[in-house]
This record gives C-alpha cells, sequence and structure tokens, in this order.
C-alpha cells in the first residue's frame, strides 16, 4: 500500500478544524495535568521567566543610521519596545532610549496579536522604514510604512497584507515587492515566483515586474543598494535553497550575470565582490577549494577579469564563518576544530592586511566570538559579542586599527563555580572523528545528561551562554552536551555535503556515536541520558527515538519534520529537497524511507518516553509532522506527551512568558524522566 493511502491521521494536517482544534485542546490538557500542575512547575517557570525579562541583562542592538535599534522584552512589554539610541547614549549604564513603537499598545488597539517582525529601513536618510508584524509569531506578516522622526505609521503609505512578502527599497517613493499577487504568483515553497518595483500613490496591481523565476524555484528577490558612487540592483532567481542565480540590473535594464558557482554565496560592498564557495571552483588552472571565501572588483569581475584574493582558505579542522563590511575593512569570522577566530582585513596597494580582532575575550576552551553589526555606511565601527557556556554574554564595541571597549554583559543567570567545559570527541561508524562539547557540574557526574544537536543546512553548533539551560538544567545537577555531528557547518561544506541527501544517515550515526561514548567515558547511563532538538534537530530526535532507542532515557522534539514522505507537501517544506531529497523520485524516497520517524515508529518495541512540543502558527514546519506522530504513537500505547503552543510560529513562543513556559515544561519533563524525582 502506498505511503499516502496508509496515512490513517492525514487529517490532523488541517491547520484549523472543529476536530483538529479539539484533538489539540485534549491532548495540551493532558500534558499540562501531567507535567504543569503543581506548585513546582510553576516555580521553574517563574525562575526561568526571571531570566528571559531580566532587567540587566544585554539589549542587542542593531545599526541603521547613526542609530542603535532594539526590541525589548519584558514583564510590562511582553510583545515588545522598538526603541532606539545613540553609540554614546548606549554606553550608559541606563541609556535615554527614544520609544518609536509600543507593539503590546497596537495589538491590544487593533485586537491582533502582532509580534515583531523586524523592519527595513530606507537608506539613505533614515527617515522611513518598512515595519513587518507577524500575528502569533508566523513567518508571513503584514508590512507597513512608518515615519521615524513622526514614530507614527504613514497614512496612505506603503502596505501589504499578510503575506510572506520580500520588499526593499528603491528610494522615497519605489520600492521592490515580492507578494502573493494572486494565483500562479507563490513557488511551489510558498514564496514570491515574481519581484515587482511598485511606485508611491499607485495600486500594487499596476506594480511593474522587473523579475520572475519557475514554480519550482524557492523565491525570486530584487535588492537597491543605494551606497553614493556605487548604486546599482541586483536581481535574482534562488534555485533551491543552496543554489541561486544572479544579475545585475543595468539603467537600461539589461540583465549582467555574476558568473559563480551556482552554489556559491556572494556579497558586494562598493567596490569590492566576495564569492564564499560551497563546491570546489576551477579557474584556468587554479581550483579552488570548497570553503575558501575569495575578493574581487566586482567590474573587474563582470568584465571578464578573474583577479581573485583569498581571504579564507579552509583546512582539515577550519571552516568560514560570517563575515561583515565595514566602511573600508572586511571583518570575517572563521572555526578551528569549533572554536572561532576573528581577523580583519584590509585592502592595499600591496593586497589584503590581515590582523586578528578583539583576541582576549575568555577563556579559550569555551570562547566563541560573534558579529553582531558593523556601520559600513558610515564608520568602520563594529559590534561583536563574546560567550560561552558558563561566561555571561558580553557584548563589544570597537573601530577597526583601534582598542575595543565592553558595552555590556549580561548578568551570571547561575553559579558556574567547579563546573567545567570540555571538548571531547567520539567515533562513528565510519571512523569519522566527531567533536562534542560536556559541560558537567563539580565532581562526578550524577544528575541526568542532556545531549543537543542540529546537524543540517551547513549551521554549524557553538558554545553559547543560556541561562535557561544554566538556571534549568545545569544549577540542578545536570550535564549538558553540544553535539557537532555531520550536516552541520562545523567543518565548512564538507562536513555538510558528508551527510546531505543519501547520506543522512551519517548525521544520525554521529548522533548516536556521541551518546554511546558519554556511556562508555562512564559520563551518564542510557536511562539518564535524554536528547532535545528543534526543527531539524526535531527530525533529528525523531530518527534516534525510532532507530536508536535503546541509547536514551527521554526524549523532546520542538516543531520537528517527521513525515518525510509528505514534508515537501507542506508549508515551506518544498524549499527543503537539496538538502533531504524529493520524495516524488523513487531513488530518493528509497533512502528518505529509511529514516523518515513517521513510517519507522512501530508497534510492540520499547521507546523511550518522548514529548513533543509544536506550534499552530508555526508556518514554516506544518504542526502536522508532531500531531501525526503523536497520535500514531498513541494508537500504539507509547508514552507520548504533546504540547501545542496556539501562537508562537517556528520558535513554538510569541513572548518571554510562553518561552517561560515551552523551556519549564521540557526540562521538567526530561527531569522526570530521567531521574523518577521533581524538579
Amino acid at each position: 500500500m502506498s505511503p499516502d493511502l496508509d496515512d490513517e491521521f492525514r487529517w490532523l494536517e488541517a491547520l484549523s478544524s472543529t476536530e483538529v482544534t479539539a484533538w489539540v485542546r485534549a491532548r495540551n490538557a493532558e500534558t499540562r495535568d501531567a507535567l504543569a500542575d503543581d506548585p513546582s512547575f510553576g516555580a521553574l517557570s517563574a525562575e526561568l521567566r526571571q531570566v528571559l525579562d531580566a532587567a540587566d541583562r544585554v539589549p542587542f542592538v542593531h545599526w541603521d543610521g547613526t542609530y542603535l535599534y532594539n526590541l525589548w522584552k519584558d514583564e510590562g512589554h511582553p510583545r515588545g519596545l522598538w526603541r532606539r539610541t545613540t553609540i554614546d547614549e548606549y554606553r550608559r549604564a541606563e541609556p535615554n532610549w527614544e520609544v518609536l513603537l509600543d507593539v503590546d499598545a497596537l495589538a491590544a488597539a487593533e485586537g491582533e496579536p502582532w509580534t515583531w517582525q523586524g523592519a527595513i529601513a530606507q537608506r539613505p536618510g533614515h527617515r522611513r522604514c518598512l515595519i513587518r508584524l507577524a500575528r502569533g509569531g508566523s513567518d508571513a506578516s503584514v508590512v507597513r510604512e512608518f515615519d521615524l522622526t513622526d514614530r507614527a505609521f504613514v497614512p496612505d503609505g506603503f502596505t501589504l497584507p499578510e503575506a510572506k512578502s520580500d520588499v526593499g527599497w528603491i528610494d522615497a517613493d519605489h520600492i521592490y515587492v515580492g507578494t502573493d499577487f494572486g494565483p500562479g504568483s507563490l513557488t511551489a515553497s510558498g514564496y514570491p515566483r515574481i519581484v515587482k518595483r511598485w511606485r508611491r500613490g499607485t495600486p500594487l496591481a499596476e506594480a511593474t515586474v522587473v523579475h520572475q523565476g519557475r514554480d519550482d524555484d524557492v523565491s525570486v528577490y530584487a535588492v537597491h543598494d543605494p551606497t553614493p558612487g556605487f548604486v546599482r540592483d541586483f536581481l535574482g532567481r534562488r534555485l533551491d535553497f543552496f543554489r541561486r542565480e544572479e544579475f545585475l540590473r543595468t539603467v537600461d535594464g539589461e540583465l549582467v550575470r555574476i558568473d559563480v558557482p551556482e552554489d556559491a554565496e556572494t556579497d558586494v560592498h562598493r567596490e569590492w565582490l566576495l564569492i564564499a564557495l560551497r563546491s570546489d571552483w576551477a579557474i584556468g588552472d587554479r581550483t579552488y577549494a570548497a570553503g575558501t571565501v575569495l575578493v574581487t572588483r566586482l567590474d573587474r569581475f563582470l568584465a571578464g577579469e578573474r583577479d581573485l584574493t583569498v581571504v579564507f582558505a579552509p583546512g582539515p579542522e577550519s571552516a568560514p564563518g560570517r563575515h561583515a563590511w565595514t566602511r573600508g575593512h572586511l571583518i570575517l569570522s572563521s572555526l578551528v576544530d569549533v572554536r572561532s577566530r576573528t581577523e580583519v582585513l584590509t585592502p592595499g596597494p600591496d593586497g589584503w592586511r590581515r590582523t586578528p580582532l578583539l583576541e582576549t575575550v575568555g577563556p579559550e576552551e569555551e570562547r566563541h566570538v560573534v558579529i553582531v553589526d558593523t556601520n559600513p555606511e558610515h564608520s568602520d565601527e563594529y559590534l561583536l559579542a563574546s560567550t560561552g557556556f558558563l561566561t555571561p554574554t558580553a557584548l563589544h564595541h570597537g573601530t577597526v586599527g583601534g582598542p575595543a571597549e565592553t558595552l555590556k554583559r549580561d548578568p551570571a543567570f547561575f553559579d558556574p563555580a567547579g563546573m567545567a567545559v570540555r571538548q571531547l570527541h567520539a567515533r562513528s561508524a565510519d571512523g569519522t572523528r566527531v567533536p562534542y562539547f560536556l559541560v558537567s557540574p563539580p565532581g562526578e557526574p550524577t544528575g541526568p545528561t542532556l545531549l543537543t544537536g542540529y546537524g543540517g543546512f551547513e549551521m554549524a553548533w557553538t558554545p553559547s551562554y543560556s541561562g535557561i539551560i544554566g538556571r534549568g538544567w545545569l544549577a540542578r545537577g545536570g550535564s549538558y552536551v553540544v553535539a557537532n555531528i555531520r550536516g552541520g557547518g562545523e567543518y565548512g561544506p564538507r562536513w555538510h555535503r558528508a551527510a546531505l541527501r543519501e547520506n543522512r544517515l551519517r548525521a544520525y550515526e554521529d548522533f548516536a556515536a556521541v551518546a554511546t561514548d558519554l556511556v562508555d567515558r562512564g559520563i551518564t547511563i542510557p536511562a539518564r541520558l535524554g536528547i532535545e532538538g528543534g526543527s531539524n534537530g526535531g527530525l533529528l530526535m525523531g530518527v534516534m527515538l525510532t532507530r536508536f532507542p535503546e541509547l536514551f532515557g527521554a526524549v523532546v522534539a520542538r516543531v520537528p519534520l517527521f513525515d518525510m514522505r509528505r514534508y515537501h507537501l507542506l508549508l515551506a517544506g518544498a524549499s527543503w529537497m537539496a538538502e533531504y531529497g524529493d520524495p516524488d523520485d523513487e531513488a530518493d524516497w528509497a533512502f528518505l524511507r529509511e529514516y523518515s520517524p513517521y513510517h519507522n515508529v512501530r508497534p510492540g518495541r520499547e521507546y523511550p518516553p518522548v514529548l513533543l512540543v509544536t506550534s499552530s502558527r508555526d508556518d514554516r514546519v506544518h504542526p502536522g509532522h508532531a500531531r501525526k506522530m503523536a497520535a500514531r504513537m498513541r494508537g500504539y500505547g507509547y508514552d507520548v506527551s504533546y504540547y501545542e503552543n496556539i501562537e508562537g510560529g517556528h520558535g513554538a513562543a510569541a513572548d518571554n512568558a510562553q518561552l517561560a513556559f515551552k523551556w519549564a515544561l521540557m526540562l521538567r519533563f526530561l527531569w522526570r524522566r530521567l531521574t523518577d524525582a521533581p524538579h
């Protein structure tokens, strides 16, 4: 029988129906009764809420023009205050913030559960912006024009109804817009297939098409660069999650291809073109390896010259990280055996000069530095964050060539005295050395161990400070483990490709190897080892549950993918086929079928207890994945708990109260299942 005809729980894919709503409410009530209906849960949730709402936590910012912008959430403003200040004010212990928009007040006035999705400022000038607001935290949002001087929405300004829109300024009276224009205007992934140029004061229906893609593309886009002396427009098609084609659009409308490999990432700053390679690139008699980062002059490249400068070359244990331009420099981060390095590169007559940036910010064994923002339109300033498992996150400011200062630092949300961070390595089934970080309490570990990971989309899982994990797990005697499995970006594109599509099982074997190594080292035992992951990490949890159940004592999966037969038909799922494969292709379904959790859960097996957490408003990973898995496991009589937040989007929480409740639910579930003791 085909997998589609054998899906007795397909009805749970309905996003809203009386029957589905009743089912969700019944499951939520069962989970609340089992985990949340006593004073100790309330105390834990309140403690985590204190972490999230702490008044002295770092108010992270980004630059737009001469201002630093921040969205601030706390108990009094659960949806957030959008505000701004200057760098001089920000240095003060209590900056003077100019509040631009109170999202809670707006939600109350309009009777809508608005959540903040960001703002796009017009450049130059920064007088107007396009604000995104989403109902309940979904990816789809409404767009409204906002005046930053008047601190008010612009009457008769640019507005768009709820959709997964892509918008950007051209000038004060024109924007690029890709949105749901009606039938045929979206790709199979649910993103814009057509992008138009829209003039102020005219109906959207009269906007002029400037670029369009195909139904099986992920999306199309248009970007205007207003940098004085370098004004230009770029158009592109995202062919799949990793490949795209991009063009420079000349003043007479001609499209000039930026002729780089389709899977390369590009970035343009003033006269420079940066190219980050995901695959080997042969040019003439030279081949640049995947993971290499190159820089060249854009005009010469478009003219056919290939004078490329290597600014990062990958090694056996190194990988490129993020980059950011200042006005005259390039800041480049990288990973060496999952430890960060940050450098600044400066162009000159003799090539690019390389110097370290912000080297002394914490213990080497757990420090990680993240590029927060730069202000390339105006200066060579930068903002960097340093963080670690036991080191509260700090925000640093500097100007290239000068000293850095620490502007803000998170409070210590737990006492790390005696705790240790170690980087260890396991051997996977094929002999590959897989790194992982272990954070453990003083002495011999006696509490349960929580293992997490992701292993997908070339995303690296690096050390970071979490008050939630620290206060809710480590401070109570638990150990915490982060596995750097294949499929991620810890060692660059090769680490990612090693677990791509038909090789996906390698990622799961890596995670199982880490679990086995923890037991072999005497750190824990299977009955006291819990695992947790979200999204692609939720798929990882589902595979661990169905393929390696004997290794674990409890499993938590957040907003997970479980049905790999239909994932490409649900919401944004089609955009991930380059990562997982095409279930409609018989050859691809053959390897997807091997690990699809929904198709591999069986009756009569011994599975550890499971908690599934999702959101009704997640319009990225369909809640039907978790619903159907819970229903099937319930039908088989397994210990499965289920909680679906009505709001929250892909994060499964729309505000700090919901986030604290979600984490309290997960941590309490894990602690009770792994210790049979109150948390």
